[in-house]
C-alpha cells in the first residue's frame, strides 16, 4: 500500500516512479498470454514482435521502456508457466466480460499478425476466451472484429495454399 502512495504522490509532483509490474498485475498476465501465443506456431517473427510491443504499449499506456520491461518479465513468466490458469485467474479476478473481450481481442491481433493464424493459436485462443469466460460466439465476432479493423480477411489454417 505503501508503495501505491508513493507511486500516486511521485506522479502528483510531476516525477512519475518508474512502473514495475507485480506478480498479481493483470498487465502482465495478459502480456505472459500474449507472449506465449506470438512464440506458439513457431520462433516470435518481426512482425509478431513489433506488434506485440505496439498493442501492449497503446493498449496498456505504457512508455517505451515499460513495455520493454513488461515483455521481459511476460517472457520471464511465461518460461515458468505450467498452464494458463495462472493468467486467466489473474485476469478474470480484475476484469469485467468487456474487459476480458479486450483481452481476446488482443490475442487475435497477435494471432493475426502475419495475416494467418495457425491451428495452434486458434486453440489457443479458443482454451483462454473459455478460460475467462469469453463465448465462443464472442470469440468469433471478436476475430471478425480484428479482420475488418486490418481492412484484409486473414486465412485459416483451412486456407493454407
Amino acid at each position: 500500500m505503501f508503495d501505491r502512495l508513493k507511486t500516486f504522490m511521485a506522479e502528483l509532483n510531476g516525477t512519475p516512479e518508474p512502473r514495475d509490474f507485480s506478480p498479481d498485475d493483470f498487465r502482465l498476465a495478459a502480456a505472459a498470454l500474449l507472449v506465449h501465443l506470438a512464440g506458439a506456431d513457431g520462433p516470435i517473427g518481426e512482425v509478431e514482435r513489433r506488434r506485440l510491443g505496439e498493442l501492449i504499449e497503446t493498449q496498456f499506456g505504457l512508455d517505451d521502456a515499460a513495455t520493454s520491461r513488461l515483455l521481459q518479465l511476460a517472457a520471464a513468466e511465461d518460461r515458468q508457466a505450467v498452464d494458463f490458469y495462472h493468467f486467466t485467474h489473474a485476469l478474470t479476478n480484475v476484469l469485467d466480460q468487456d474487459g476480458r473481450q479486450k483481452i481476446i481481442a488482443m490475442m487475435w491481433d497477435i494471432a493475426l499478425a502475419d495475416r494467418t493464424a495457425s491451428a495452434v493459436e486458434e486453440s489457443i485462443v479458443a482454451r483462454i476466451a473459455d478460460l475467462l469466460g469469453v463465448s465462443a460466439q464472442d470469440r468469433v465476432r471478436l476475430r471478425h472484429q480484428v479482420e475488418a479493423a486490418s481492412g484484409t480477411a486473414f486465412a485459416g489454417p483451412w486456407d493454407r495454399r
